[in-house]
């Protein structure tokens, strides 16, 4: 009897001991998903968005107006030149937000680059202007029929000189387009290699209060001065809540700096090293809003878009509709 007793209870002891390490295993099991949930959570909140900027640009502006504190996501910032290589950069991949100007985005549309303007910025229009040296004899946009004019292909400057000749009443072909970049088009201008130059703030106001370069002919009336936020299709697709988030933040950001021009124009220029009374006559000048994409704006854009296609900026017509993603700025209160 004391034999089978004592059986029993190594039995119940053995027993005992395995459901233990039942439980111990499954605890630990239970630990090692939650840990590996948790960490999977938190991979999937940590969202990175890579966004192209250029020096001064939204970068600065975010954080002057103190809208870069308390971000949900994490932003990799990467500089570059001009708003061409941004554009080229979301086309390959490597970014998921930057901005350009309304026809350069168009240009890179056309080529079939997987991309959408999702919200933007619009600017006075005469602050697209063409400049012509203080001494030069050209008086107004009439005088500019056979001369050497200068500006970036695919973008405002191609458009204003052609759009600006046709206004006048002289035929595209009457004149030379020169395409150049604002660097190189500055420097031959001011040597007097060409006649007339097509750019945009604050060029603008730099040649006109540091080079007494002189303005001939504006945008008014010719150019939409549109500045789209443009994402990548695959960005609006898989990080959609950081990228809204960006929008907004850069749509308080710019009504922020309506109301402390001065303040804007003296921390942008520490960061960029340009004149601070160079930078408040442009922005004072450009009066640069947010603005919601709408039905109007699609229109506007389209009838710039089309005008393009005729000048032989744009390769195709192209359905702008289709460029754009209403829904970030849809509901978006930008008074």
């Amino acid at each position: 009897m004391k034999q089978k007793e004592n059986a029993m209870r190594k039995l119940n002891r053995r027993s005992s001991s395995h459901s233990l390490t039942r439980r111990a295993a499954a605890a630990l099991i239970a630990a090692a998903v939650t840990l590996s949930t948790s960490a999977a959570a938190f991979a999937a909140d940590t969202i990175v968005l890579r966004v192209g900027d250029q020096k001064g640009g939204n970068r600065s502006l975010l954080e002057i107006s103190g809208l870069a504190k308390d971000l949900p996501y994490k932003i990799e910032w990467s500089e570059f030149p001009a708003a061409a290589p941004i554009l080229e950069a979301i086309n390959a991949g490597a970014l998921d937000v930057g901005y350009t100007g309304d026809l350069s985005f168009l240009t890179v549309y056309a080529a079939g680059a997987p991309i959408k303007a999702i919200g933007g910025t619009r600017s006075d229009a005469r602050t697209q202007a063409i400049l012509v040296r203080g001494d030069s004899p050209i008086k107004s946009a009439a005088d500019l029929k056979g001369k050497r004019l200068a500006g970036t292909r695919g973008g405002w400057g191609q458009f204003l000189i052609n759009a600006t000749l046709e206004k006048a009443g002289s035929k595209i072909e009457e004149a030379t387009f020169a395409p150049l970049g604002p660097v190189d088009a500055k420097i031959a201008l001011l040597a007097g290699s060409i006649d007339a130059w097509a750019v945009w703030e604050p060029y603008v106001s730099y040649a006109t209060l540091k080079d007494k370069a002189r303005v001939v002919a504006d945008g008014e009336g010719l150019t939409p001065t549109i500045t789209f936020i443009v994402a990548s299709d695959n960005a609006i697709a898989t990080k959609r809540a950081a990228v809204q988030d960006l929008v907004q933040r850069l749509n308080k950001a710019r009504l922020w700096s309506l109301d402390h021009l001065a303040e804007y124009a003296r921390n942008t220029a520490e960061l960029t090293k340009l004149p601070e009374d160079v930078l408040l006559a442009a922005y004072t000048a450009q009066k640069t809003s947010p603005i919601a994409i709408d039905e109007a704006v699609v229109k506007e854009v389209q009838a710039a878009s089309d005008r393009a296609t005729c000048y032989g900026i744009l390769g195709k017509t192209l359905d702008v509709s289709k460029a754009v993603d209403r829904s970030f700025t849809a509901s978006a209160s930008l008074n």
